[in-house]
């Protein structure tokens, strides 16, 4: 799984030196294997915007200058967990997308039967998306990793859980379900 991922991390690389779009998101709860944090930070210089958002434990220092100063990492933490992964890419201006439960460890990477299913249908992954860039967006509330390791929370006009919440109860209205069925 390892080698996949620094395969797809380096085809945005490859994108983004074509002057095609790139960019690399990644939700895992922890981030330390070395081999994939050292491809981010090749990505990161060679300019490939990165967003990692991370629940747990990051190794990686976003923002370092001449390191890593594309990449940004946030953290979500409300009353839910957050354990599903993805990682996607936005390679010649299509979304890729692929979800799975390993986190970037040597534990899951080295010594665990892991995989990564891509995300079939422009429905699910325009969802995947519109979450992501819910995610990262300045107005919703998180906590960002800081150069020196350190984590900074920083409150948005914005919850996301309770957007995802709120919104969820909306389809769940008669009206969305008439509207839904016709």
């Amino acid at each position: 799984m390892r080698t996949g991922i620094i395969e797809r991390i380096h085809a945005e690389i490859a994108h983004h030196r074509a002057g095609r779009p790139a960019r690399i998101r990644i939700k895992a709860n922890s981030i330390v294997d070395e081999a994939i944090i050292d491809s981010l930070y090749i990505a990161s210089q060679e300019g490939v915007p990165v967003e990692l958002l991370i629940r747990g434990i990051c190794a990686l220092r976003p923002g370092v200058p001449g390191l890593s100063d594309t990449i940004r990492v946030r953290s979500v933490l409300g009353r839910f967990l957050g354990t599903a992964g993805c990682s996607g890419s936005r390679a010649a201006a299509s979304l890729k997308a692929w979800i799975g439960s390993a986190d970037l460890m040597h534990r899951n990477l080295d010594r665990r039967v892991e995989v990564l299913v891509r995300l079939p249908g422009e429905r699910n992954l325009a969802a995947v998306g519109e979450l992501l860039d819910l995610v990262f967006d300045p107005q919703t509330t998180a906590w960002e990793l800081d150069r020196e390791g350190g984590w900074r929370h920083v409150r948005g006009e914005r919850d996301l859980q309770s957007s995802l919440v709120e919104q969820q109860r909306r389809r769940r209205t008669p009206e969305h379900a008439a509207r839904s069925t016709s």
